[in-house]
């Protein structure tokens, strides 16, 4: 006995076709979603970038120091100097560059918060484009309904 599985397709189908979507309100907020990815993408490659160049930076500058310091003396005391100058100026610089990674993180927060608030502001207007819409169509169907009866 061969039992043939039901083909739901056609049901399916008329099931769909009773309640029709409107696939561009998708296709909107999927381009809105990328283009809101792409800025914020921008936003942090751009804070990498901006960062990394501190780090570098950061990091030749004390190597430079640190030359400084391990130049030979000819008295015990300059050792000490040097040592404490080195210290001195790679405080100074953790300060400069701590200040200068806060601004990147500042940056970063203020365009993230405005790139937020435009979103959601498109999406707010994209979601009232759409309950107009499906409103008017909605009171379309009804007079139709009603003036066919």
């Amino acid at each position: 006995m061969t039992t043939k599985t039901p083909d739901f397709t056609k049901a399916f189908q008329d099931v769909l076709a009773a309640f029709p979507v409107d696939a561009t309100a998708f296709q909107n907020a999927f381009k809105t979603q990328a283009a809101v990815g792409e800025k914020l993408t921008k936003v942090a490659l751009e804070a990498a970038e901006k960062s990394t160049e501190i780090s570098s930076k950061w990091a030749k500058d004390t190597i430079a120091k640190l030359g400084e310091t391990t130049k030979a003396k000819t008295d015990a005391t300059e050792y000490s100097k040097a040592v404490t100058d080195f210290a001195s100026a790679a405080a100074e610089l953790a300060a400069e560059n701590l200040a200068a990674f806060a601004e990147v993180a500042k940056k970063v927060q203020m365009e993230t918060v405005e790139l937020m608030m435009a979103a959601g502001k498109d999406a707010s207007e994209e979601a009232q484009a759409v309950v107009k819409k499906a409103t008017t169509e909605a009171s379309a169907a009804v007079k139709k309904a009603t003036a066919a009866k």
